[in-house]
């Protein structure tokens, strides 16, 4: 039998015996002369009472001392005392709290369950001419596999297709397909939303971006922040408060019965249930949002991060060849001219040709297969496309010593000694046109880092490997307060040092360099689009879009999850204390108090379920 099964049967007897009882003593249910109300009610009690032994022996033969105790002395004093009907009640109230908790949690994990329940567990592999189909733990680096319609990319890959349509919205939060072209990064765990399509295996299972993220999953589950932490230290100090006030209605009115109503309404469930809820429910929400959380522990931390150091490429810019400038020669067409070159980089593996064959496809332009290729590695490459001679590279490999034409004269200028890649497109031997690449900045960087300082942050931090001309060009675009180029794995932990001794500090990047900074950090965020990297594992947060603006929403949960939990811990107390003191003059039955101490459960958690919605 499993646990939660065994909660609903204790509930069971509990509210059944209740219910006998008041139906014997109302003439509803026929029962023998012996068989008394009192005597259902009193039955119905103990195995709840039996199972609280057990679940507190438990506890404390683990080092947990359990607050329950106020329940098991509450439940034990009403049959001493002969209140058989407010122990049966307190009973009923005690299980059915466990159930609303359970239920509760199951409603602030949906989504973390969801990350679970979904893991590929199968791929078709494609061996010696044949399909076969076999657990994802057997897929190795280089397999050749086979995504139908509607399945789960099986482990992190490259696509061999021409194009793939995928559905990433379970890891992502992105609501909307996106699609792939051919030698595109996929990602496990995202659904083909498209026709069937293959795809080179480039990761083990457990080395693949769903692997990573059920380990953030398992930890979310387990760490307990420090929040937490103190609820719990603050609910066992209500035993000894409750015992004591319970003694003293019971010496100053000589009425026992105020001392037994004391302990029924002293039981903390507003500590023990609502913080652990709040705090699940806001890694929920944040999972939703394509944020996910190792623990409450990093939700806590993130509420209280003042400063944000960002690394500066893949973080704060795109992290690769983007087109940032395109002069075309007097006579030409810039979209004629990037299909020719485009067709000639298919050719090509470099990062540029890359970017430049995408670009076209983006443009819905059809592709010459190219003819008669030489690359010069590191240099350029020439070709022959549908009858026309293409050459592209350097200003030296297309014009060797040809002097640069006035219409291109002003980029050179403009460029100069700038950090991007210019790429010279010669056709039948003449200029034609003039590329520039370098890494862009993000479209949503500036918002994000404004957003970011309206949600409290307060000083920014840019790092990066690059000299100063490169950072410069990134930084005059952003509200820094602090540049630092030319930063190593390790100048990147002193800056972090430095930053945490004035104030909680978080840090946000995507390389593996940026892993020893990620761990230094009070909170490291890593944008884990790419892949489960080592950045991924050293950071407390991974954001799984390909965008800075989900940063934004954790923050923003982090500091709502904390207020909720707060606002819900407090609440509770307040009434739970009101109540005691009703009790202690005795305003309130020990039978009332349960159901006023049972309403004050529900109102606590429901405030703490606030926090899986926006």
């Amino acid at each position: 039998m499993t646990e939660t099964l065994f909660r609903r049967l204790l509930a069971a007897i509990a509210l059944a015996g209740l219910v006998g009882g008041v139906g014997i003593a109302w003439n509803w249910l026929p029962a023998p002369a012996s068989v008394t109300p009192a005597l259902v009610w009193t039955v119905a009690t103990v195995p709840v009472i039996v199972a609280l032994i057990i679940s507190i022996v438990r506890d404390v033969l683990i080092g947990r001392f359990g607050v329950d105790a106020i329940a098991l002395l509450s439940m034990t004093a009403a049959l001493v005392l002969g209140q058989p009907l407010a122990a049966v009640v307190v009973s009923v109230m005690y299980s059915g709290g466990v159930l609303l908790e359970d239920f509760a949690r199951g409603q602030a994990e949906r989504s973390l369950r969801a990350l679970e329940d979904r893991s590929p567990r199968h791929a078709h592999r494609h061996r010696d001419g044949s399909l076969e189909t076999v657990p994802i733990a057997a897929v190795l680096v280089g397999d050749s596999l086979l995504v139908r319609a509607g399945e789960l990319v099986p482990v992190d890959g490259t696509l061999l297709d021409r194009e793939a349509r995928l559905d990433e919205s379970a890891i992502t939060g992105e609501p909307l397909p996106v699609s792939r072209s051919a030698t595109q990064f996929l990602r496990s765990g995202a659904v083909n939303a498209g026709e069937a399509f293959s795809m080179r295996a480039t990761a083990l299972a457990e080395q693949s971006t769903y692997a990573g993220i059920l380990r953030l999953v398992a930890a979310a589950h387990t760490a307990r922040a420090p929040f937490i932490r103190l609820a719990d230290r603050y609910a066992l100090l209500l035993l000894p408060v409750a015992v004591v006030v319970a003694a003293a209605a019971w010496f100053l009115s000589g009425d026992p019965l105020r001392g037994l109503a004391v302990l029924v309404v002293a039981t903390p469930c507003p500590l023990i249930l609502a913080a652990p809820v709040a705090f699940i429910g806001g890694i929920s929400r944040a999972a939703r949002e394509g944020v996910l959380m190792k623990g409450s522990p990093a939700l806590e931390a993130l509420a209280a991060v003042r400063t944000a150091v960002f690394d500066k490429t893949g973080t704060l810019t795109l992290g690769g060849a983007e087109l940032l400038d395109a002069e075309i020669a007097p006579g030409r067409e810039e979209n004629e001219t990037l299909r020719l070159v485009a067709s000639l980089e298919q050719a090509s593996r470099h990062v540029v040709a890359g970017a430049m064959v995408d670009m076209a496809r983006r443009r819905s332009m059809v592709l010459t297969p190219p003819r008669e290729v030489s690359e010069e590695r590191g240099a350029g490459l020439s070709g022959m496309v549908g009858g026309i001679h293409v050459a592209a590279g350097s200003r030296v490999y297309v014009m060797r010593t040809d002097p640069v034409p006035s219409w291109a004269a002003a980029g050179e200028r403009r460029f100069r000694d700038q950090p991007v890649l210019r790429v010279f497109v010669a056709l039948e031997g003449r200029l034609a046109a003039v590329f520039t690449f370098g890494d862009a900045l993000r479209p949503d960087a500036l918002d994000t880092i404004e957003a970011m300082r309206r949600a409290g942050i307060a000083r920014f931090v840019m790092l990066t490997g690059d000299d100063e001309q490169g950072a410069g060009r990134i930084a005059q675009s952003l509200p820094l307060d602090r540049i630092v180029a030319h930063a190593t794995p390790g100048a990147k932990v002193d800056v972090l040092r430095e930053e945490i001794a004035s104030q909680a500090t978080m840090m946000i990047g995507d390389g593996i360099n940026d892993a020893p900074a990620l761990a230094m950090a009070t909170v490291g965020v890593a944008m884990g689009a790419r892949g489960a990297t080592a950045s991924s594992e050293a950071a407390d947060i991974v954001i799984l879009p390909d965008r800075l603006a989900p940063v934004v929403r954790a923050i923003e949960i982090a500091h709502r999850t904390r207020r909720i939990a707060l606002q819900s811990v407090v609440a509770g107390l307040a009434l739970s204390g009101v109540a005691m003191v009703a009790a202690a003059f005795g305003w309130i039955t020990p039978v009332q108090g349960a159901f006023i101490q049972e309403g004050i459960d529900l109102a606590v958690i429901l405030n703490a379920l606030r926090t899986l919605r926006r």
